[in-house]
């Protein structure tokens, strides 16, 4: 070693510090492959883009964890303790979520119009094989993979990226929220991405308070919803 050169004047790259980067970086190779995988595919299927994209990304966000070590059990997806708790607390996720939704409506209705779905459903009424289709859809897409990706590894990665603190938690439920309401603004316009990114922001909330421990409830409630409005579709009655 050089003279005047010692171990003390090596940099050292704390492990934290580490952390925070790869965070990071698996954060953007996750969001990228969400948002590149939909846009490539929006110009063939409205229906599909959404679906397809978070199965890339869920894929990808799997290898990610557990090159780090990790699974989505470490994130929150662990089978339940006690049912009646579960079903307690997907109760108290449905509640909440029309809360906040419903509080959004009129900010929403003030700002942008309201084009609900852009008969993106349209071909569910009356028509068993696309509405059994699309349940499919709802329990994967529409509800484990949204919630594990826009609650759990979205909202995980941004707070330790930007310090995994308490204040790091509360910006990444507003960031995740936002982007959630993103996602769906290509079909539902503003109107729907502002009342959207509410609902997320009330998963989120609940996330943050139980959903690291048992994101279960989540998923339920998150696919109850969904089943309830392409049920409704089927049926020819507007949700």
């Amino acid at each position: 070693m050089p003279q005047g050169f010692d171990d003390a004047d090596v940099p050292i790259e704390l492990p934290q510090q580490t952390g925070r980067w790869t965070a990071m970086r698996d954060l953007l190779l996750v969001v990228t492959t969400l948002v590149l995988v939909k846009q490539l595919l929006l110009p063939i299927t409205q229906l599909y883009a959404g679906p397809a994209s978070t199965l890339s990304a869920m894929i990808f966000a799997t290898l990610l964890l557990r090159r780090r070590g990790m699974g989505w059990r470490d994130l929150g997806l662990r089978w339940p303790e006690n049912w009646l708790k579960t079903l307690g607390l997907t109760l108290l996720t449905m509640a909440f979520f029309l809360a906040c939704t419903q509080l959004m409506v009129p900010v929403a209705d003030h700002f942008f119009e309201d084009i609900g779905t852009s008969d993106r459903f349209s071909h569910i009424e009356d028509n068993l094989a696309a509405y059994l289709l699309i349940m499919l859809v709802v329990w994967t897409h529409g509800s484990f993979f949204e919630e594990l990706l826009f609650r759990a590894f979205i909202i995980n990665h941004t707070s330790e990226a930007i310090g995994g603190r308490h204040s790091a938690d509360i910006l990444a439920l507003f960031l995740s929220s936002a982007f959630f309401g993103y996602r769906h603004a290509y079909y539902q316009g503003w109107h729907g991405a502002l009342v959207t990114g509410a609902g997320g922001f009330a998963f989120g909330v609940l996330y943050l308070w139980f959903g690291r421990r048992n994101i279960l409830p989540l998923i339920l409630a998150h696919g109850a919803f969904n089943t309830l409005g392409q049920t409704l579709r089927f049926f020819g009655i507007e949700d």
